[in-house]
């Protein structure tokens, strides 16, 4: 962990005049005697100086502070015994950390201090981030949801996996809702990092559609950002491995329906009886046996619990005429082939057919059908051959409507009750 001011003070036994508290680090040591040094620092630092210049010491002092000193260490014995009173009430109403030097304690024995501290912190980040990203990656070996989980614990925070709209793939922890900052964001290479009351949070754009979060108590250190840009890196190449193996697997099953519409048979296939169903290309995997064809995804199964357009029931052997009645069902915009007009007429026992197609109405029913359809749904000529009211012949055919449960209006459904009024005649 980086060297504070107040470690420092311990290792090497300086006098505090002001104190630096226990969480002031220091990132590096300065000696100069410059009356305005701000010009050669860069923040974090503990400047040593014997005060040979130091010019009013409020002026000194607010220079230091608006630099980012970390401290400053007054170096006594020389040009002055004592640290000045005015100096030591500067630092105090300026919040800079004083620390006393003694002429037994040369500053570069304070330099070597801080040296050995930063070496130390830097070979301790450098095997804490070799390890993370050891873990990380014998992690992506098995899959992205274990980058996650092994992540969450490194930065000990709560990670998510999202995808491209920000809804969560795979999270370990508690994550709030990410969508409003992923459409803020887009799909491009970017991230952010932000606090949302006591926690801090980083979202990150993978190199395909999604993103990486990390929500932390603390905000990330540069290790642990270290570790979390390995992590988006090793997802980024598991989710493209995985792409890969989709679109393999996707042909696979592609090539397996293919061999079923030729009647070859195919390990894994459903025997029967089952429908075939057609879905947009693009839905969600479904369940079973299923494939990609001709821009359509196509379901073998007993029954599908999303909407689709279904053939009767085949076996194994009928793929070829499943997949065609589903495509018909399709073109008609019903959900079953038993529901396109004339279906009947390509059923494989017509006959059967016509009785259960006819079987809700009664025998009056049916020859009042049989005389409208043969004077083409012209009600004045039926009603004159049937000897009724041409209203008579319009209720009964209204009946037979509401009994069939379908219109007489649709063409095929007329031509599919003229074949079936007419079996076995």
């Amino acid at each position: 962990m980086p060297l504070t001011l107040a470690g420092l003070v311990r290792e090497v036994g300086l006098t505090v005049h002001v104190d630096p508290g226990p969480d002031r680090p220091v990132a590096w040591v300065h000696s100069t005697e410059l009356a305005d040094p701000t010009p050669f620092l860069a923040g974090g630092e503990l400047l040593l100086t014997t005060g040979i210049a130091l010019g009013p010491h409020r002026a000194y002092v607010r220079r230091l502070v608006d630099a980012g000193a970390a401290g400053l260490g007054f170096g006594t014995g020389l040009s002055h015994d004592h640290v000045p009173a005015g100096l030591v009430e500067a630092a105090r109403e300026a919040g800079l950390p004083l620390v006393e030097v003694p002429r037994e304690i040369p500053f570069i024995a304070i330099t070597k201090a801080v040296s050995r501290a930063v070496a130390a912190d830097e070979y301790a980040t450098l095997a804490r981030t070799s390890d993370a990203q050891r873990v990380l990656t014998r992690a992506a070996l098995t899959s992205a949801a274990a980058v996650v989980r092994r992540l969450a614990g490194l930065v000990r925070g709560a990670v998510g996996l999202l995808d491209a709209a920000g809804d969560p793939v795979h999270v370990h922890g508690d994550l709030p809702d990410l969508r409003p900052e992923a459409q803020r964001l887009g799909p491009g290479p970017a991230g952010a990092a932000w606090r949302a009351g006591d926690r801090h949070l980083a979202m990150q754009a993978l190199g395909r559609p999604g993103y990486l979060a990390v929500a932390t108590a603390a905000p990330l250190d540069p290790a642990d950002r270290t570790v979390v840009d390995t992590a988006a890196s090793l997802l980024t190449l598991a989710l493209a491995r995985s792409d890969d193996v989709d679109v393999v697997r996707r042909e696979l099953r592609t090539a397996r329906f293919r061999l079923l519409l030729a009647g070859v048979p195919v390990p894994d296939a459903p025997t029967g009886p089952f429908r075939v169903f057609v879905l947009p290309k693009g839905t969600e995997q479904p369940p079973g046996f299923w494939a990609e064809h001709d821009g359509h995804v196509v379901v073998l199964a007993a029954e599908l619990d999303r909407p689709a357009h279904a053939s009767s029931p085949v076996d194994a052997s009928e793929v070829a005429r499943g997949y065609r009645e589903a495509l018909r069902a399709r073109d008609e915009h019903v959900a079953t082939f038993e529901e396109v007009p004339g279906a009947g007429l390509l059923a494989a026992d017509a006959a059967r057919h016509a009785e259960t197609l006819l079987a809700p109405l009664d025998a009056r029913l049916r020859d009042s059908l049989r005389v409208w359809l043969a004077c083409h749904g012209q009600w004045d000529r039926a009603a004159a051959r049937l000897g009724v009211h041409r209203n008579t012949i319009r209720n009964r055919v209204r009946r037979a409507e509401e009994l069939l449960g379908r219109s007489l209006d649709s063409p095929g459904l007329r031509a599919e009750l003229w074949f079936a009024l007419h079996a076995g005649q």
